[in-house]
């Protein structure tokens, strides 16, 4: 049964793989060719500007209590936002980054 389950996992994933990388934004020049000052301004805040930015998925290593919970054929992703749109997840100091760089350009 966990190897029905480990396939059905390896087969979702490479779904999404092909997916997400059909799906991956062109890198644009500045951010700001990408999100216009009127979309800017729709966000209350950063947090607003967090949750509507893309979603993207990474695998990770497996740390030892998930390998012993789950076995060697565990896999672990994590998903997180794409704040500057290239197509990689950003942290949390990234993606304030870009919102401070869009609010100093379309607040001026």
């Amino acid at each position: 049964m966990k190897w029905f389950q480990v396939l059905i996992f390896i087969m979702t994933y490479l779904t999404l793989l092909n997916t997400s990388a059909a799906d991956a934004p062109t890198k644009a020049k500045d951010i700001s060719d990408l999100i216009t000052k009127e979309k800017f301004s729709s966000y209350a805040n950063v947090a607003d500007f967090i949750d509507d930015s893309p979603r993207v998925t990474v695998i990770v290593q497996p740390e030892d209590n998930d390998i012993a919970e789950y076995g060697n054929s565990v896999m672990k992703s994590l998903t997180g936002s794409d704040c500057d749109r290239d197509g990689e997840m950003d942290d949390n100091a990234t993606c304030n980054r870009v919102y401070l760089k869009l609010w100093l350009k379309y607040t001026r």
